[in-house]
């Protein structure tokens, strides 16, 4: 696990949480009544979050991403966020670990943010079979998160990684 991946997802993931559930809850309570405790211990828990999206344990962060996207992306439908959210250090961390936890297939446009790459560095992946085509189109979640699992530096070595 890199430290500054750490740090920057633990922050993120801070922020997210106190915008939009310490912050709502603040304003719904009496003025007397303080969340400071809550924002402490938020702070840590964001660190153990952090942890358990980055560290060895895929059935843990997948669990972990969940839950957050539960809390922080309450809807109806499934979770489908914008192709932006994916470069986000949280999108980044869900990627890796889970996928797109909403879809078997995404277009090209939101693989290529789910990758950090390219759209055109997304048609040269899955004509080069190193990314699945969908039957129905677009890229398989699951091809992606698998490319997602190999370390850059062997991406690169390799020759595979097309920016």
């Amino acid at each position: 696990m890199d430290t500054a991946q750490h740090v920057e997802l633990a922050r993120e993931l801070t922020r997210l949480v106190e915008t939009r559930i310490v912050d709502p809850l603040e304003i719904l309570l009496d003025p007397g009544d303080e969340v400071s405790d809550v924002r402490d211990r938020l702070r840590v828990q964001a660190e153990v979050w952090a942890a358990q999206l980055l560290g060895p344990d895929d059935r843990l962060a997948v669990m972990v991403s969940a839950r957050l996207i539960a809390a922080l992306f309450p809807g109806d439908g499934p979770f489908d966020p914008p192709d932006e959210w994916w470069r986000t250090a949280f999108g980044r961390a869900v990627a890796r670990r889970a996928g797109h936890p909403g879809a078997e297939a995404v277009g090209f446009a939101t693989a290529a943010a789910m990758l950090g790459i390219t759209r055109q560095g997304v048609h040269d992946l899955v004509k080069r079979a190193k990314l699945d085509r969908h039957p129905s189109g677009g890229v398989t979640t699951a091809s992606i998160r698998a490319r997602l699992t190999i370390p850059k530096e062997q991406r690169v070595a390799a020759g595979r990684d097309h920016h």
